[in-house]
């Protein structure tokens, strides 16, 4: 069922506002991605990383008229507003807690529910189209989020229960595993730099905005670097279903070998991301826990990896 078309809750995640007359500057040299790409009608992936490259979070960020929100895992909206506070109060820019003001659903198949909210969103990954309050962000598989002010829940779902059947969170976090998009939870806050879990190839780093916080690291392993630890998609049959930031393990080495990224239920298996080192990829022997753990498999990604066009945004 998770390939049917449905919609559902997005409520695992919140939304860090910021807002202001220098919101664009302020963030440029905060963030990973390329604010001046941005616009009313194109959105991007990106994180905020420490001095040294590793992720705080990550984020999908949308333009709005006085500043931009970022949706990102629930957990992480208070420490992150706190430390953007710190810097924003030498600019004119506020960082805000907005998640209670907002509610975010996902969409698969659901053209026709946006159409009649008067929302004609293109269907170019990243695309941003709006009626009103509504926003729609169209994501890189297809599916799609639809973002409005937490008054408006009732008629949405009124509107979305007309076209669509309402699906568990499983079922949109299962697309997100299969579409090769991983993201920071608190379990994971600074133990990856952006490249390791592929955040480079989905739009989400830009190598040419100039300076932001982590970017020399970031920079330096994208053209110096040879990185040996990378997302990658499995499969794990038999257990239950693994916490985002499980280690993973192989007989290649004696400790862990790589963390779960995301992971979602599929039938009677299990499908996750995880970050893990190259050597204990090509052995194959990897196992959720330690060595005699439960065994997973190698499975393929939709999305191929280039350095060279990676470094052209």
């Amino acid at each position: 069922m998770a390939d049917s078309a449905y919609f559902t809750l997005l409520d695992h995640e919140g939304v860090l506002a910021v807002r202001g007359a220098d919101a664009a500057k302020f963030l440029q040299g905060q963030l990973t991605c390329n604010l001046n790409y941005l616009d009313a009608h194109l959105s991007s992936l990106g994180a905020r990383c420490t001095p040294k490259g590793r992720m705080l979070s990550s984020f999908r960020i949308v333009p709005v008229a006085d500043g931009y929100l970022l949706a990102m895992a629930r957990e992480l909206i208070e420490a992150q507003q706190a430390e953007l506070h710190k810097y924003a109060v030498f600019s004119k820019s506020k960082p805000t807690d907005e998640s209670a003001a907002w509610v975010r659903f996902g969409l698969a198949g659901g053209n026709a529910a946006l159409s009649e909210l008067g929302i004609e969103l293109g269907e170019q990954a990243d695309a941003v189209a709006s009626s009103g309050e509504l926003l729609a962000v169209r994501l890189g598989d297809g599916r799609a989020e639809l973002w409005a002010p937490h008054a408006e829940s009732e008629r949405l779902l009124a509107v979305l229960g007309k076209h669509l059947r309402q699906a568990p969170l499983n079922d949109w976090l299962l697309a997100q595993v299969r579409a090769g998009v991983g993201q920071v939870f608190g379990a994971t806050r600074e133990l990856f730099i952006p490249q390791m879990i592929n955040l480079q190839a989905l739009g989400g780093v830009s190598f040419k905005k100039g300076c932001y916080t982590g970017q020399e690291i970031v920079a330096r392993m994208q053209y110096l670097g040879k990185l040996k630890r990378r997302l990658y998609r499995l499969r794990l049959v038999g257990a239950a279903l693994p916490a985002v930031g499980s280690e993973l393990f192989s007989p290649v080495h004696g400790s862990s070998v790589g963390e779960v990224v995301l992971a979602a239920q599929a039938d009677e298996d299990i499908e996750l991301l995880a970050v893990l080192q190259e050597d204990a990829v090509n052995d194959g022997r990897i196992h959720l826990g330690s060595n005699e753990g439960p065994a997973l498999a190698l499975l393929d990604l939709p999305y191929q990896l280039d350095a060279d066009k990676e470094i052209q945004r």
